[in-house]
């Protein structure tokens, strides 16, 4: 990691050595482990806070990939009767504060706060940064405080979100394979062997009835079991398929 140390150009006392700078960022580097070095250009640097706004930007898109995930965990995790149910996330609390038994997501919904407050830091410090004056922006502390914070509440919820949740969660294997088994995408393996009418077909009854896309397919594509269930297979679709093929989504 690289920082820049900016000294006002003009402030310096006349007798203070032109090593100053360097001397400086040696003592930065040392208590914070941080490889600093002098801004080339002294001006440019305490003109612009473009530094800060790009470090802003980079937790602004990890907030965006964390609230992302923390969302994909929770819908994973809902249930266990109307939701996905794909997942059990560790339970960390008794239960839900107006639903005795229910156990909430807590570690992702916190993560989807945190997140939500490091976007809206990076706002509050893309407006900072462009509100400087020629060689002053007054609003160094409301960049200074918000980078701060983001990175605090980045790096306590992240540590959470993997040790809390993600390294405890149980996927629900047999719930999974139930609905996979019944999932009507399965039939486009078929489209290439018996054509889009028969495998329309398959997959609508398998959708009507409830029932396993392989045992409908049994009874209409006039293939064999063992051949359906090789192009059936979940494990050579997400790879291609037998034929190697993908189609366009819809």
């Amino acid at each position: 990691m690289r920082g820049v140390c900016i000294a006002c150009p003009w402030a310096e006392p006349r007798s203070a050595p032109a090593s100053t700078p360097i001397l400086a960022c040696a003592e930065l580097s040392r208590s914070t482990e941080v490889n600093f070095a002098p801004a080339k250009n002294k001006f440019e640097g305490i003109a612009g806070q473009d530094g800060a706004v790009e470090l802003s930007g980079q937790l602004n898109v990890l907030a965006v990939v964390l609230m992302k995930l923390a969302n994909d965990l929770r819908w994973m995790n809902s249930g266990p009767l109307a939701g996905l149910g794909e997942i059990e996330l560790p339970a960390l609390q008794p239960g839900s504060s107006i639903m005795p038994g229910k156990v909430n997501p807590v570690i992702p919904e916190a993560m989807a706060m945190v997140c939500a407050q490091v976007i809206g830091n990076h706002a509050t410090i893309t407006v900072a940064g462009a509100s400087g004056n020629f060689q002053l922006n007054v609003m160094l502390p409301v960049i200074a405080h918000n980078l701060l914070e983001s990175l605090r509440l980045l790096a306590n919820a992240t540590r959470l979100l993997a040790d809390k949740a993600i390294a405890g969660f149980r996927v629900c294997d047999a719930r999974i394979a139930s609905a996979l088994t019944r999932n009507p995408i399965l039939v486009t393996a078929l489209n290439p062997i018996i054509g889009y009418e028969k495998a329309a077909e398959i997959a609508k009854r398998a959708y009507k009835e409830g029932r396993p896309v392989l045992d409908v397919a049994k009874e209409l594509s006039g293939l064999s079991e063992k051949e359906l269930k090789k192009l059936l297979d979940p494990a050579l679709l997400i790879r291609g398929g037998l034929h190697g093929g993908g189609g366009s989504g819809g």
